[in-house]
């Protein structure tokens, strides 16, 4: 697999992996933990360099998980992972980005991660009560410290990208964005652009949506993520479908899978995105990574674009809770 270059010259594999799913959000969890592992040394195998986890996954399991995974070809790949939250009894109650807390959290999950060095830290949500000059302050210090490599931001708006940047060279800023979720496009990406800092698209295949595998008649099971999500609702499902049978229409003409689509499509719009699918299965695992051998021409892409634009998206991407948490 290539290599793309987020900002401050951070060198990744062109497609990372999000592990989140491999502990929560998606139903039950795999019962053999043996077998997340697999997955994690197979992505390594295949090319994969960059991995995406976080404290507050589980809380604190998935940064174990990696960990363990990973800690035999630590030098070989990338490790991000986020602060930002407020957990108490195992349970996530709100944010805390106070830089005593950034701190501590840095400690913990280098222990959980088992490294000297966390890749790159990023803030998961903004937090209101902490300006963020103070948080990017706080990993300027744990960066001198030789703890952290890079600083990143997640679902921040271009202003508060621009206030930490000004203090500490932000490296990577983490949202959604898909063919389905454009939010970024109209001042996010530009102000990154500007500013030399790299994009990492969570959710690129919509959580699932763009690989064609989830519609109307799908039940999801206790504990998954997107039965609380109006865009999986079965009237905004219905009405979304359009754009993944166009997707799914390219697909056929090009050999490769919805999901593929997807994701070349990501990989399309700038030479320094990196999408991070995740997956808990090793064919999916492989299928995702063949998206960096799809080459969409210039047509294919603005057939996308304009089918996209006119069939538009219907459901908001989160629950009001969560919406009220992003673009800060």
């Amino acid at each position: 697999m290539h290599t793309r270059t987020l900002g401050q010259g951070l060198e990744v594999s062109a497609l990372g992996l999000g592990c989140m799913g491999m502990s929560q959000s998606y139903g039950p969890n795999p019962g053999d933990r043996a077998d997340m592992i697999g997955v994690l040394r197979a992505a390594v195998d295949r090319g994969i360099t960059f991995f995406d986890t976080a404290e507050v996954y589980g809380p604190y399991v998935n940064e174990e998980l990696v960990g363990e995974a990973l800690a035999p070809v630590r030098d070989q790949v990338v490790l991000a992972t986020k602060f930002g939250w407020r957990i108490e009894d195992g349970t996530s109650v709100g944010l805390d980005s106070r830089p005593e807390q950034i701190k501590k959290v840095a400690d913990a999950s280098l222990r959980r991660l088992r490294t000297d060095t966390i890749d790159l830290f990023y803030q998961h949500r903004v937090d209101p009560d902490v300006p963020v000059e103070d948080v990017a302050g706080a990993v300027a210090e744990l960066v001198q410290a030789g703890k952290v490599r890079h600083f990143g931001l997640s679902e921040a708006s271009a202003a508060t990208i621009r206030r930490a940047h000004a203090v500490h060279p932000v490296t990577a800023l983490q949202s959604e964005y898909s063919l389905w979720t454009r939010d970024p496009e109209s001042e996010v990406l530009p102000t990154l652009a500007e500013l030399g800092i790299g994009f990492v698209p969570f959710s690129p295949l919509g959580k699932g949506f763009l690989t064609g595998t989830v519609d109307t008649t799908t039940a999801f099971t206790d504990g998954d993520i997107r039965s609380t999500i109006p865009r999986f609702d079965q009237d905004n499902l219905t009405a979304n479908q359009a754009l993944v049978d166009h997707v799914a229409t390219i697909a056929r003409a090009r050999n490769a899978t919805p999901g593929q689509i997807a994701l070349a499509w990501l990989l399309a719009q700038q030479p320094w995105i990196v999408p991070i699918p995740g997956t808990r299965r090793i064919e999916r695992l492989e299928g995702n990574a063949g998206s960096t051998q799809v080459a969409l021409s210039a047509d294919d892409v603005a057939d996308l674009d304009a089918v996209a634009a006119r069939i538009g998206v219907h459901g908001d991407r989160y629950n009001d809770q969560h919406m009220r948490l992003v673009g800060k």
